[in-house]
């Protein structure tokens, strides 16, 4: 996908989005929405030097919702021919006049949309030819079974280039449009011994492709990892504190924010239910979301629902001082749009300057999780229990690879409990956190 290609056009969104407008206000809705999303993409994996595949995609897709006072239709199609969009428009409208009443339905107020929109610097497609991302993905892996010999085996090493623009407008006189880009790289390999087998990955997200870690640092870090765990074993069941390392630890500020989602918290379906201005983190600890970072993977100019979303502190000093609310899960609640109106955009956690080594000296014994399998979670109790692997620390030092043991704790406890998180950042996420060290745990191994 180039720059300068008119169906990727941030224009031609624009046209898309106002062309359905009409045609909703011609059908006679009180109100109507449009999202119009556009991809292109080529992704390719080679497994043992081989190619296994290449896929060329495109996609588009429109979604329109008419509302008729406060009742509400949604109808979606990827033909943008006239005609088309007229039937879809006329589906929406069909399904709203036997929809029933909801007070809470309806577009956001005129007065918080995004009425200027900042230049985010998030498109940057990368002219990829598939003979140029076969080679790249080649010399993936390739590092990486060079690596060590102990390497028997792999599950490939991958390359990812697709770009695409969003709109979004309504009938309170919104519409906006922005281009974005994501690039990856990965690769993930087996190695292998007489005690048996044990596979890890690596990898590397960012908007533009200059900015990817180098793919034989990719492949050796793979290989590195995986080998490291040969020889893994279980452990006795025990209580001891837990470091998360930081490609992980995403995922345990990824169920607060969902812990903290207006349609948790209306449906009272999050152990932080009326938690807001409450203590949940340790004093020292801060959660800010910062919507405009350049290039960054989460920012964006505008929400789902056109709400400008604003610089601000989740969590200060530990405690929560916002819900992440879209336009109707904030009627719901009977508060503000926060802009989150399809999830968050960059969090970025206060942490020490401490690295991994460092942390593990700190916790002195305990269990580094460096894999989490399962979905043991329970978003309405905060009750957590799922399978990892990763390795014992005794006396601050790494001692051998662990593997099938289930931790087991309550989030409220987990998030209460953190003792420190380490300057090791997650840079191939929206949450960057580093690596994060709690309390105590329950280990079931043995």
């Amino acid at each position: 996908m180039s720059n300068d290609d008119p169906a990727f056009s941030e224009q031609h969104a624009l046209d898309v989005i106002q062309q359905t407008l009409a045609l909703a206000r011609t059908a006679g809705a009180t109100a109507a929405e449009a999202a119009y999303g556009q991809s292109a993409g080529l992704s390719v994996t080679v497994r043992m030097a081989e190619l296994e595949t290449l896929q060329h995609q495109r996609d588009k897709s429109l979604q329109v919702t008419v509302y008729l006072g406060h009742r509400k239709g949604s109808a979606s199609t990827t033909d943008l021919r006239t005609e088309a969009l007229r039937k879809t428009v006329e589906a929406a409208h069909a399904i709203a006049r036997h929809g029933g009443e909801d007070p809470c339905a309806g577009l956001v107020e005129p007065e918080l949309l995004a009425r200027e929109q900042p230049q985010l610097d998030l498109f940057h497609p990368w002219d990829l030819s598939p003979e140029q991302a076969i080679e790249i993905a080649r010399r993936c892996e390739q590092a990486a079974r060079a690596f060590d010999r102990r390497i028997t085996n792999s599950e490939g090493a991958s390359v990812r280039a697709s770009s695409g623009v969003h709109a979004y407008g309504n009938s309170n006189g919104f519409c906006g449009a922005w281009r974005a880009s994501a690039q990856r790289l990965s690769c993930a390999v087996i190695a292998s011994d007489e005690g048996g087998m044990q596979q890890d990955y690596d990898h590397s997200v960012a908007r533009r492709w200059q900015e990817l870690r180098a793919a034989e640092e990719i492949g050796r870090r793979a290989a590195q990892r995986a080998v490291r765990r040969l020889g893994a074993r279980k452990i006795p069941t025990t209580t001891v504190p837990v470091i998360f390392e930081s490609r992980i630890a995403t995922s345990l500020f990824g169920h607060f924010a969902g812990a903290i989602s207006g349609g948790s918290l209306y449906r009272r379906s999050s152990f932080l239910v009326d938690h807001l201005q409450r203590q949940v983190f340790p004093p020292w600890l801060q959660v800010r979301e910062e919507p405009f970072l350049p290039r960054e993977l989460g920012s964006r100019p505008f929400d789902d629902d056109g709400v400008v979303p604003q610089p601000r502190h989740i969590v200060e000093n530990g405690i929560l001082k916002s819900y992440l609310l879209g336009g109707y899960s904030a009627r719901k609640l009977g508060m503000k749009p926060t802009g989150n109106a399809g999830g968050i955009t960059n969090w970025r956690l206060s942490h020490g300057g401490e690295d991994l080594s460092e942390l593990t000296r700190r916790m002195h014994r305990g269990l580094l999780v460096t894999e989490l399998m399962g979905f043991g979670v329970n978003s309405v109790t905060g009750d957590y229990s799922r399978g990892a692997s990763g390795y014992w620390v005794d006396e601050g030092e790494i001692r051998h690879p662990v593997e099938e043991v289930t931790i087991a704790s309550n989030l409220k406890d987990m998030f209460g409990g953190i003792v420190a998180i380490g300057g090791d950042l997650e840079m191939n996420a929206a949450i960057r956190t580093g690596s994060v060290l709690i309390e105590r745990m329950t280990i079931a191994g043995k």
